[in-house]
C-alpha cells in the first residue's frame, strides 16, 4: 500500500475518525487533498503533516504536523495514532518533535491546537506536551477545547 492509502486507511478507522472527522468517513480524494496542500506548505512555508513509522518497520504508526483549520484560516498542531497503537506514547513522542521543530526551525513565537473536549486522550497530550488551556467553545455545533503553547513556556519547560 502506498504512504496515501495507508494515511486513509488510519483517517476511516471507524475509533480514529471519531474525533479526527467527527465520525464521517471521507473519500480517498479528500486525504489526497490533504496531502497535495501539506506538500505544497512544505515547498512554500517548511511546514505541512508528516507520517511515522516506528524504527524498522513499514506500518504506518500515526501523523503529525501543523494543519490550517478555521475561517479566518488559523495554524494548529494536529496529531493521530492508529488506534490500536493508542496509549503508547506515539502523540506525544511526535507532536513534541512537531513543536521543537516549529520553535527551533521555524521561529514559531506561539503554537496552538485544538481538541473536541471529549477527546480525554488528546487533552492527556496537550498537557502533557505543557500546552497551556486557553477556553472552551462550541465550534460548529462541536465541544471545543484550545489550547496554546508560548515559545516562553517551551524554553522554560
Amino acid at each position: 500500500m502506498s504512504d496515501s492509502e495507508n494515511l486513509h486507511t488510519l483517517w476511516t478507522d471507524e475509533r480514529v475518525r471519531q474525533f479526527l472527522w467527527d465520525g464521517e468517513v471521507i473519500p480517498f480524494e479528500r486525504t489526497w487533498e490533504i496531502i497535495e496542500t501539506s506538500s505544497r506548505l512544505f515547498d512554500e512555508r517548511g511546514f505541512g503533516l508528516w507520517t511515522f513509522h516506528e524504527h524498522g518497520c513499514h506500518e504506518l504508526l500515526g501523523f503529525a504536523g501543523y494543519q490550517f483549520f478555521r475561517t479566518p484560516p488559523t495554524l494548529e498542531l494536529v496529531f493521530g495514532v492508529a488506534s490500536h497503537q493508542w496509549g503508547q506514547g506515539f502523540a506525544t513522542e511526535a507532536a513534541h518533535a512537531v513543536i521543537q521543530y516549529g520553535f527551533e526551525a521555524l521561529g514559531f513565537d506561539h503554537i496552538a491546537a485544538t481538541t473536541d473536549a471529549p477527546n480525554a486522550a488528546s487533552v492527556r497530550v496537550l498537557d502533557k506536551l505543557g500546552m497551556r488551556f486557553q477556553r472552551r467553545a462550541a465550534v460548529d455545533g462541536l465541544d471545543t477545547c484550545f489550547y496554546l503553547l508560548t515559545r516562553d513556556d517551551w524554553s522554560a519547560s
